[in-house]
């Protein structure tokens, strides 16, 4: 679940709350109904009495605002689906470093790599790593240097060790 939809859902669960508590419930029923320890239906009861339904809305984002707009996050994404060749990087593979880059360059946002990765992670996308073979692998090389060349330097370093 995503942060926002978690922060929209713990809304619901304390407007539910105070419906129940208005409609007569204990802070005990409302507690075991809701899901929430009872100290936490206290709370939401003080604030409902003080401030009406009102007081029991979502609360504001918290920490840092986001350095870049909505429409800059989208533009991201399209130049990191491009790749990184299209971008001018020398390979495809995106690493936190070059998209920081890319984001300087593009959008005049200094991001440090650790908060490119959470940006990241917030648009949906994760670490993705490659197969780690290359296309131009050579199968029957491998299997002949396996079966030749391997047992040899083995059998050299066994000989060294002793």
């Amino acid at each position: 679940m995503r942060h926002s939809q978690k922060l929209k859902e713990l809304e619901r669960r304390r407007r539910r709350g105070a419906r129940l508590l208005a409609g007569g419930e204990s802070q005990a029923e409302v507690a075991r109904r809701v899901g929430v320890s009872r100290q936490t239906v206290m709370r939401w009861d003080r604030a409902r009495q003080e401030g009406g339904m009102e007081a029991l809305r979502r609360a504001p984002h918290f920490g840092r605002p986001e350095r870049l707009s909505a429409a800059q996050r989208q533009e991201l994404v399209r130049l990191l689906k491009e790749g990184a060749l299209a971008a001018g990087f020398s390979t495809q593979l995106w690493t936190a470093p070059r998209i920081a880059q890319l984001i300087e360059t593009k959008f005049s946002v200094k991001l440090v790599p650790t908060s490119v990765w959470r940006l990241l992670g917030r648009l949906g996308w994760s670490v993705q790593r490659p197969t780690g073979q290359a296309r131009e692998r050579d199968e029957r090389a491998v299997r002949r240097w396996k079966a030749k060349r391997w047992p040899e330097l083995k059998k050299s370093l066994r000989d060294k060790a002793e």
